[in-house]
């Protein structure tokens, strides 16, 4: 079996996820880490235990031992330049979403990494959500006949919605329902989209983030079916990190209803009331197991760069997934449909957030 080193910039929530799966896996020989908060750095280093613990992520680049890389910084950015810098060194990379914010980047990405011959990918966690992957199971086996229509609804706390909207001012398309975008597109594999009409609606986090509190998508692909799907973040407070989801799929041989709002597992006590374990999207450590999608979604990545196996995520299917949510947000902007593959003039016209 052959063993990898593995450099973690940003470990942060979703960082620190990553560095754990690392340090768990038996794929893994050496951690580095790389964190620009000083008391975090030392947090995660105490529980890691890695050769190398630095606030400059150029540290990393310096170290030729290091075979791929988690890039799990924010705000979001910085994760084209340093995937160029990894890619461009000949390293794997998982990338967070979004993989960057233009489509001439995320094209730069994509070629540097064939021309590399590198395995790059990004987090699309939900993927490995067991509840999901029976929906694509369900298309494959012919269990629904010939997809018809798909709905996702997911919605998340205020808080977290003051937290992603503060770092950076991308659209509940681009920050939330990229996921259920990644996810709808996956399933419904070879089938393209070739229309996004999109509606946004202000309240309550206009006055504090300037964005929406909520978006929604009507897609239709080249085949006939449609997707719609809902994102927000305005939830009153209540479970910390709280996200919830919706999804239905018709066919013409059946429908399949799937609910992954947390509600199977709730906590009442007279501290803090009522509480949803368990419930954050990426997942979270109980105990000695791992509740949630984005540890095996991080073992996988170990296991593609160190077997040699395939990306399941590919950097092609990322970037249809930023041009789907892109053409929403000028759909927004303009009122009125937007046809893909989106033009010159449609791309340069999308405004990047500053």
């Amino acid at each position: 079996m052959k063993q990898i080193n593995v450099g973690v910039i940003g470990t942060g929530w979703c960082g620190g996820i990553r560095a754990n799966t690392c340090v768990s896996s038996p794929l893994v020989k050496d951690i580095h880490i790389a964190e620009n908060n000083p008391d975090r750095l030392e947090e995660v280093k105490k529980s890691t235990n890695p050769v190398t613990a630095t606030t400059d992520y150029k540290d990393l680049l310096k170290l030729d031992e290091i075979d791929a890389y988690f890039i799990s910084a924010t705000p979001e950015d910085i994760h084209y330049p340093m995937a160029k810098e990894c890619l461009e060194a000949g390293k794997h990379v998982f990338l967070e979403k979004p993989m960057s914010l233009t489509l001439h980047e995320a094209d730069e990405l994509v070629g540097l990494a064939l021309k590399n011959d590198t395995k790059f990918t990004i987090g699309y966690s939900q993927r490995f959500n067991p509840k999901f992957a029976y929906a694509k199971k369900s298309l494959n086996d012919g269990t629904l006949g010939k997809p018809v229509a798909a709905v996702v609804s997911r919605h998340i706390t205020r808080g977290l919605g003051n937290k992603i909207g503060g770092r950076i001012k991308l659209s509940p398309a681009a920050m939330e329902a990229t996921h259920d975008l990644d996810f709808l597109l996956w399933c419904l594999e070879p089938a393209k989209p070739v229309r996004v009409y999109s509606q946004s609606a202000y309240g309550v986090m206009k006055d504090v983030t300037g964005l929406e509190d909520a978006q929604w998508m009507m897609v239709t692909l080249d085949n006939g079916v449609v997707v719609t799907v809902g994102a927000g973040w305005t939830m009153p407070p209540g479970h910390p990190n709280y996200s919830g989801t919706w999804i239905e799929f018709t066919g013409t041989e059946g429908m399949l209803v799937i609910d992954d709002t947390h509600r199977d597992v709730i906590l009442n006590t007279m501290e803090n009331g009522i509480r949803l374990p368990m419930s954050t999207m990426p997942g979270e450590q109980v105990e000695h197991v791992f509740a949630g999608p984005m540890h095996n979604e991080g073992l996988h990545f170990l296991e593609a760069v160190a077997l040699d196996r395939p990306v399941m995520v590919t950097p092609k299917q990322a970037r249809t997934v930023m041009e789907v949510y892109m053409a929403a947000d000028l759909s927004v902007e303009r009122n009125e449909p937007v046809t893909l593959p989106m033009n010159d003039t449609d791309i340069s016209s999308i405004r990047i957030p500053s």
